[in-house]
């Protein structure tokens, strides 16, 4: 269903908020375009769907809760320092239109 799952680990609600607004600055940057947004009333796991990316930012002790790591263990992992940008996680590509998005899934 998508290109790329990306998981991180937040250590507060304050922080799991911050992580999110720098992700969608990131990529309204290169081009990608926001399709659904959850869990930002709760502040605990965010989701965020690009289509072919999908984002989630997980407040510590939630992300082992839920267990998606053990779900996703057969997927090629690429770990991130915190020194690597945005701009090299993200590749660039034209924008997309809500429209052209869902068209393409079907």
């Amino acid at each position: 269903m998508n290109d790329c799952l990306v998981m991180c680990t937040a250590e507060s609600e304050r922080q799991v908020l911050a992580v999110k607004d720098s992700v969608e600055k990131a990529m309204d940057e290169k081009g990608y375009h926001l399709l659904g947004l959850e869990g930002v009333q709760v502040g605990s796991w965010i989701l965020m769907d690009y289509d072919d990316v999908v984002v989630h930012v997980f407040k510590t002790g939630v992300r082992e809760a839920y267990g998606l790591d053990r779900l996703w263990s057969d997927a090629k992992r690429v770990l991130l320092s915190r020194a690597q940008s945005a701009e090299s996680a993200a590749p660039t590509r034209p924008r997309v239109t809500k429209e052209h998005s869902l068209k393409q899934r079907g």
